[in-house]
């Protein structure tokens, strides 16, 4: 799945919305440390009140939440795992209510199996519809929105904690008087969900059984244990991850000292690879194997790049020599500049402004800019020398 086809998805999370039919809701509450289920509830979703439908509807939006690779992973089933989770998730599609939920259950069973907490959690599941128009309706012929979509079954998981409530104190309008005020219900955190999926993933409008997308519960922290013990899916690596390794292969052939033009030459050859992949339109995120990658600190200004160096790097760094890197996963949002005198942070593009250079015995820091610099609301005098 690529970030257009799950925005597609989490902007149908509304109410009363034909397009993303929730047929049935199922709730687990779990109790802590034991894992043992203390209650569970299935019901349609249409009759739950509306504010309560509401709630719900933002925590599967916060499934569906966060940057591909960091926080979001399209996850690949393992072959031949006797009663998969995909296995259970496919058949859960096609089920009666009864049988669904038994289905569910069995992967309660395997999450709590690896997993022990020590609050209690509340696992809810929603079974439903998701259609997309074929094509855009035409304002003048009408034709086309509604009248012709893709229609896919789906199944959406999202693991919540409970938090106990605080003690407070309130003012009671008919007594006139103050009180403490302790409930003892615990309150289902909606807002962070700890971890969840969505099967089937969707690539091109079509539902794709043999991948799952999966939620991580924070930015780069993926749950390994759960990706392989509890979905049956193969291991991963995070942006960050290919980020430090793409990190080290560079720092492998061009060395520890480098020119900051030739950083920022790479930064835009990567950021060109995107670029064009973006233009096409392509659903497949574009990579870069070690054959691209000694193309591209060649064209960069890289000095010595031979096949060889590159493959070295690569084996050194990288278990499978086979690995492909995603594009976008190794451009920095900011690149930041660390001395003691000061912190810089800059987009990596303007990488090719900075100059680190000696002047008169002293170790200067240039930064090049072609506008007035302002600090606390002054405008700084220009220096006749450094």
């Amino acid at each position: 799945m690529n970030k257009k086809d799950i925005a597609n998805i989490r902007k149908e999370f509304k109410l009363d919305n034909y397009r993303m039919n929730i047929k049935e809701i199922f709730n687990v509450y779990v109790k802590k440390e034991s894992g043992e289920i203390y209650h569970q509830v299935c019901r349609p979703f249409q009759l739950l009140d509306q504010e309560t439908q509401e709630l719900f509807l933002t925590n599967f939006k916060k499934v569906l939440t966060g940057h591909l690779d960091a926080k979001l992973f399209e996850l690949k089933f393992m072959r031949d795992v006797e009663y998969s989770t995909q296995m259970i998730l496919f058949n859960g599609l096609q089920a009666e209510s009864a049988d669904w939920q038994d289905n569910m259950l069995d992967i309660v069973g395997k999450i709590f199996a690896y997993a022990t907490y020590e609050f209690d959690t509340v696992v809810t599941f929603i079974r439903g519809e998701y259609r997309k128009p074929t094509k855009k309706r035409n304002l003048e012929s009408e034709e086309g929105g509604d009248d012709e979509v893709y229609s896919n079954q789906f199944t959406l998981c999202s693991l919540n904690k409970t938090d106990l409530p605080k003690k407070a104190l309130l003012f009671d309008y008919i007594e006139k008087e103050f009180k403490s005020y302790n409930i003892v219900d615990p309150i289902i955190n909606l807002d962070s969900p700890m971890s969840g999926f969505l099967f089937p993933a969707f690539n091109d409008n079509a539902a794709d059984v043999n991948h799952i997308l999966y939620c991580a519960g924070k930015v780069n922290q993926p749950d390994f244990t759960f990706i392989e013990k509890v979905l049956d899916c193969e291991d991963i690596m995070t942006a960050q991850d290919d980020k430090d390794c793409f990190d080290f292969i560079l720092k492998e052939v061009i060395g520890d000292q480098v020119d900051s033009k030739v950083i920022s030459n790479v930064y835009e050859e990567i950021d060109r690879v995107v670029q064009e992949n973006n233009e096409k339109e392509e659903s497949e995120t574009p990579t870069l194997d070690h054959h691209d990658i000694e193309r591209i600190l060649t064209v960069s200004g890289v000095e010595d790049v031979n096949p060889g160096k590159v493959e070295h790097a690569f084996k050194s760094v990288v278990a499978d020599e086979k690995h492909e890197f995603k594009a976008s996963s190794l451009i920095p949002k900011n690149v930041k500049i660390s001395t003691k005198v000061a912190e810089v942070t800059i987009n990596p593009k303007d990488l090719k402004n900075v100059k680190y250079i000696t002047y008169e015995g002293k170790r200067c820091l240039l930064l090049e800019v072609d506008e007035d610099v302002v600090v606390e609301g002054f405008k700084l005098e220009e220096s006749k020398s450094l």
